[in-house]
Formats: C-alpha cells, structure tokens, sequence
C-alpha cells in the first residue's frame, strides 16, 4: 500500500482554475482550513465550490475565487450568517444553486454512487423549486405514480476535508460527534484530499474510539495532509473547540474593508506555520 503523505502545498499544486471543488465539514466545524488557507496561497480561480458553508466559503468569495457556488447555507454557526458570503451574495459576486439540505446530500449520494440523479421529496412543495429552474421531477414507475425532485449528482473534480485521525494509506477517523457527509464529499470526487490532527499508525486508529469511526476509506483518497490545528478556527471536537474569539474577531473585520486589509496581512499572508504563530500571539495579547 502507498504512502500518501503530502504537505498542504503538494494538495494545492494538483488543483486547477475552474474546477468544481467539494469542501466536506458543516458551518464552522470540521473545516480543512489549513488546505483552503495553502489553496489562497496559489493562483487559482473560477472555481464551482460545493460546501455546506462556513468560512471556507467566506474566505473564497472574499478573494473572488468563487465562480458558483453550490451551498445549502453558509454560516459560522455561532455567528448565523457568513459575512463575506453575504456581502459576496449582495453584490452579486457569484452564482448560488441554493439547495434543501437533505437535497444536498442526496445529490452528493447520487455523484458517490456514479448515478445521475437521486429521487427524493425535499423540495416539493417548497421555493427551492422556483429558486433552481434547472431541477426537474420524476414521476415513480410503480403504482404510487408520486411525483419526486431529481436531484441531479453533485460531482467533484477535487474534494478536501479534515478528520482528526489519518494513517498514511488515507484512511480517515472522526472522533467527534458528527461525521458531516465528508465519506460523501471523498467518494464523489475524482480525487480527494484528507488533512488531520495527526497522521497514525494503521493499527493506532482503533486505540481512541471503535471501528465505526474509521469514516473515509483509502480507495477514495489521493493524499493526506497532518495539519495540527488545521481546521483553525472551526472546531475539531475532541482536539478543540471552535475558536470563538477569533471567529468573532474574523467576523467584525469582515465588516470593515481596512480591518479586513489588516487581518489579512496580519494572519494571511504568509504560509501555514506564520498563520498559526499569529493566532497563538493573537491570544497572547487578549490575555495581557
């Protein structure tokens, strides 16, 4: 089996302008931030990015890397909506297919299993329809004859995600709560990429929690990534919590084009290890 270790800069250097990017986490949990902060670093643009969104999605449209974007909603959780998503959204920065959660999932189910669509009831009934005129319904072939939304497959060129336990074939572990559809995200890509708080031994990824938690197979990855603290400043239970803090101080600079100009240069403009140093004197300094 192949050792598929690579830094944040080797998962970068595979993307390409224009793809359609999956990006796996919820809102502001689980984030691979650390592989959107090194995607920032590069050049590339015009991306249809699928995301339940949260500030990967913030960060993308506020340096207008986002051509399309595919979302059920984008928000910091704690903060209800993402601001650069809004301010993006309101000047018309993008496109948005705006789907029903569950619509969302089963279009990433349908790309997962090599289908072109999947029959469901969300969205019946509801503006998602009005909203999205390219979706069609179906009607059952058995005696019911219901009618169903076609969800059409939400396929992946590239799909990054962040678990907190990886090994180096690419076998993935969540120890969290909630595995966020990132299995989904990784089998309907045509190549996906995992960071992790920590890459381990094979045999080690059983010692923290039983073998449901091994979420993503290595068949569907094409690189893993050991990011301590890379989904900074989402959460990553139980190796942290959201920074809230910080998300608060993202989220007022947001807001202002010269806080922004400076939390940028401050905390984005240079690699992954002078990101991390920032925020670490970031809190030095409110604790002072």
């Amino acid at each position: 089996m192949s050792d598929k270790t690579m830094t944040a800069e080797h998962v970068a250097a595979r993307l390409r302008t224009g793809m359609t990017l999956g990006i796996g986490g919820w809102g502001s949990r689980r984030k691979p931030m650390a592989l959107v902060r090194a995607l920032l670093r590069s050049d590339i643009t015009d991306l249809t990015v699928v995301s339940y969104g949260g500030p990967d999605v913030g960060l993308l449209a506020a340096a207008g890397r986002i051509r399309t974007l595919v979302a059920p909603f984008a928000t910091l959780d704690s903060v209800p909506l993402e601001p650069h998503f809004t301010a993006a959204r309101q000047r018309g920065a993008f496109d948005l297919v705006e789907l029903d959660e569950a619509m969302f999932m089963w279009g990433l189910t349908a790309a997962a299993q090599r289908l072109p669509f999947l029959p469901v009831r969300a969205g019946l009934g509801s503006d998602v329809m009005k909203v999205n005129p390219h979706l069609r319904t179906v009607t059952s072939p058995y005696e019911d004859a219901e009618e169903l939304v076609a969800v059409p497959a939400l396929r992946l060129d590239a799909a990054l995600v962040h678990l907190n336990r990886a090994d180096p074939q690419g076998n993935a572990q969540y120890l969290g709560p909630d595995p966020y559809f990132d299995d989904l995200f990784c089998q309907a890509a045509a190549a996906s990429y995992v960071s992790c708080e920590r890459i381990v031994d094979t045999a080690d990824l059983l010692k923290e929690a039983g073998p449901q938690t091994l979420l993503v197979k290595r068949a569907f990855v094409n690189g893993v990534v050991q990011t301590p603290n890379g989904s900074h400043f989402t959460s990553c239970v139980p190796d942290h919590d959201r920074d809230e803090a910080f998300q608060q101080a993202y989220a007022r600079a947001a807001r202002d084009p010269e806080a922004w100009r400076r939390f940028t240069e401050r905390f984005l403009s240079g690699d992954e290890e002078a990101y991390q140093a920032a925020v670490k004197a970031f809190h030095e300094e409110r604790q002072s």
